[in-house]
């Protein structure tokens, strides 16, 4: 696991890698690395929005799956034409002259398959469907197009009736979903004409699990002058730790069953808007490579967090305005209609509980220990940042201020 950790990483922080392994007659190594083509665009976009979401809503609890809204987004590119459309893929990261926009869309499609297929020991759900007013006529190519490259569906909507389209559209995510989320959509304005929908449920099996019996009722502290109670998760046993000397903050990383592996960063009192600021890419390569398997007394909030964000305004900031207006070109979607989008909702739920498998018993004279135990209590705000060893596609990024 370390090596192929190692291998993933270096390749997101090495521009040239692909290139060189693209000239490598083994074909076995090729198709490996094709796993991961789009992982730097994405994680680096991933972080881009993270941070612009975090400083919009400084007091609240953040949770976003990137690699999702990324796809949706992708998606809606589809039905665009000119420069709306060079617009939203370079504000998602690609440089059209190195990548074609059929690239592009090849290239999520395998991923959107590795994501729904490599993986059945995570319990996750993601996907988008883009909503339509009934009254628009739809081009045939682009309904066809989402569903062979993104698995997605265009649905007409009656946006003249809005009780009905908001029904229409949580129901949908709902089935989708399986029940897991719900009300996805609470409101619609009288604007509303494209609606793209953006959904990601996740709960995973750790590779070392927590002991029910050992989950207590403890204090969370919010900040200076608010204290909730939580249940709070612990184990103890060997983990990969850091105490980062450049920033203020230690963290863990802790497997999932399967492809997943997570990160909780616990900032010291006061200094979370300093780690925050310096979340990247390049960060994760310098942790992943600083972490040291440690004896570790860990205590994490069991908890679950849902979040629903409307990402037109996000989006706006970060350079994609087009889509929003009036010199939008949605002529890939309905030719004769002068289409702008209404809203962009993304709504993603993370259960973490304790849930993992069995404990094997590690010979100790194999662990690289340090000399005593490290006690690290998740007791007030931190952040999670999930990723999928295979693809290395951001999985979740959140930050947790109140748990409750």
């Amino acid at each position: 696991m370390p090596l192929i950790l190692y291998t993933c990483l270096l390749w997101l922080c090495t521009s040239g890698f692909w290139t060189a392994q693209a000239e490598d007659p083994s074909a076995e190594e090729s198709m490996r690395n094709h796993h991961r083509d789009l992982a730097p665009t994405n994680v680096d976009f991933a972080f881009s929005l993270y941070k612009h979401l975090v400083a919009l809503e400084p007091g609240e609890n953040i949770f976003i799956s990137p690699v999702s809204i990324s796809m949706a987004l992708a998606m809606l590119s589809l039905g665009t034409r000119g420069h709306t459309q060079t617009q939203l893929l370079q504000g998602l990261g690609f440089n059209l002259t190195e990548k074609s926009e059929a690239e592009i869309h090849q290239e999520f499609q395998h991923l959107h398959h590795l994501l729904g297929e490599s993986d059945t020991s995570l319990d996750m759900t993601m996907g988008s469907a883009l909503f339509f007013d009934r009254s628009l006529e739809m081009q045939e190519s682009f309904s066809a197009d989402i569903k062979h490259y993104y698995a997605s569906e265009a649905l007409a909507a009656d946006f003249q009736d809005w009780a009905k389209a908001s029904r229409q559209i949580n129901e949908y995510v709902k089935n989708k979903t399986q029940g897991k989320i719900a009300n996805v959509l609470s409101q619609l304005n009288s604007q509303a004409i494209l609606v793209l929908v953006n959904y990601f449920f996740f709960k995973g099996t750790w590779a070392q699990s927590f002991d029910p019996e050992s989950t207590r009722e403890e204090n969370f502290y919010v900040n200076e002058t608010t204290t909730v109670k939580v249940p709070m998760m612990s184990q103890s046993s060997t983990i990969k730790y850091l105490r980062d000397a450049e920033l203020p903050c230690q963290l863990v990383q802790l497997d999932y069953e399967g492809n997943g592996t997570v990160f909780f960063v616990l900032p010291d009192p006061g200094k979370m808007d300093t780690v925050v600021a310096a979340s990247s890419r390049d960060t994760i390569l310098r942790w992943s490579l600083a972490l040291t398997t440690s004896q570790v007394d860990l205590s994490i909030p069991k908890l679950s967090v849902t979040r629903d964000h409307d990402l037109r305004g996000v989006l706006a900031d970060m350079g994609i305005t087009d889509v929003f207006t009036a010199q939008a070109n949605f002529s890939g979607i309905a030719q004769e209609a002068q289409l702008k989008l209404s809203k962009v909702v993304h709504k993603a739920e993370m259960q973490l509980g304790e849930q993992g498998a069995p404990a094997a018993d590690t010979p100790r004279a194999a662990l690289s220990l340090t000399s005593k135990p490290v006690s690290l209590r998740f007791d007030h705000p931190f952040l999670v940042m999930a990723f999928d060893h295979f693809t290395w596609s951001s999985l979740f990024l959140g930050k947790v201020v109140n748990p409750t």
